[in-house]
């Protein structure tokens, strides 16, 4: 078997390259990259789409509902504004946290007026939020679960895990999450640069790789159920998940 021509056979196939973890300033309060420099960076890095999922908790940053999700959804529309312009995808998602811990849930096909509902049940923790929340065209995952301060929860509440979250600054101990996610047959397992900051090399480390181009939140979350996608770790590293 030529490994090579196999990898490139994949490659032509599976040719759209979109950012499943990305955020943005203000509305991340941790990022440096505004939304118009993610939708830039991204294109000149030859990406198809790039997803921000910024944070989104209670009271975040001591402000009000309102506050929150204009400032949530006000990058996402600048950041897509930009990228109608010079031609990249930018989808939206969002990384969400409950009061109970500092865990936090990557969701892909997601709305305004789903954030709207999340946002209230945040301080019941995320037992109560799978209990009482449908979302039968979504998918729940937990992000990096074994970070630092990060703490395991009923697998059963899970669609899936991010596996391979390559933030420079965070041990996400990739090989653990790894082993877990097969342990526990999840059929969802993702990858993401987690990208924050352009002096830490870490923008496009990672991507999904499909058959066809994602235009909106819900075709990532069809995209990931349907299990048809390449996983890539470093430029040109593909994983079969």
């Amino acid at each position: 078997m030529d490994i090579k021509a196999l990898k490139n056979d994949l490659l032509k196939e599976y040719c759209y390259r979109t950012e499943l973890h990305a955020h943005t300033s203000p509305a991340s309060s941790c990022s440096e990259v505004s939304p118009e420099e993610l939708a830039t960076i991204y294109k000149n890095l030859g990406y198809s789409a790039v997803t921000i999922a910024n944070h989104f908790s209670f009271n975040y940053q001591r402000s009000d509902k309102e506050t929150v999700l204009d400032r949530f959804f006000k990058d996402f529309e600048r950041a897509k504004k930009k990228g109608d312009e010079i031609g990249i995808k930018v989808i939206l998602a969002a990384e969400i946290r409950f009061e109970e811990n500092e865990n936090d849930y990557l969701i892909y096909g997601v709305t305004r007026k789903m954030m709207e509902e999340i946002y209230d049940l945040l301080p019941f923790g995320v037992e109560n939020f799978r209990k009482v929340y449908s979302m039968p065209d979504s998918v729940f995952l937990q992000a990096h679960p074994f970070r630092e301060d990060m703490e395991r929860v009923n697998p059963a509440i899970l669609d899936g895990i991010e596996v391979f979250n390559l933030h420079p600054r965070h041990n996400s101990k990739v090989g653990i999450a790894a082993v877990y996610a097969k342990e526990n047959n999840f059929s969802i397992v993702t990858a993401g640069s987690d990208f924050h900051h352009t002096n830490q090399k870490h923008e496009g480390v990672s991507a999904i790789l499909t058959k066809t181009l994602p235009c909106e939140s819900f075709d990532i979350a069809d995209i990931l159920k349907s299990g048809d996608y390449l996983l890539e770790a470093g430029r040109n590293n593909i994983i079969i998940p």
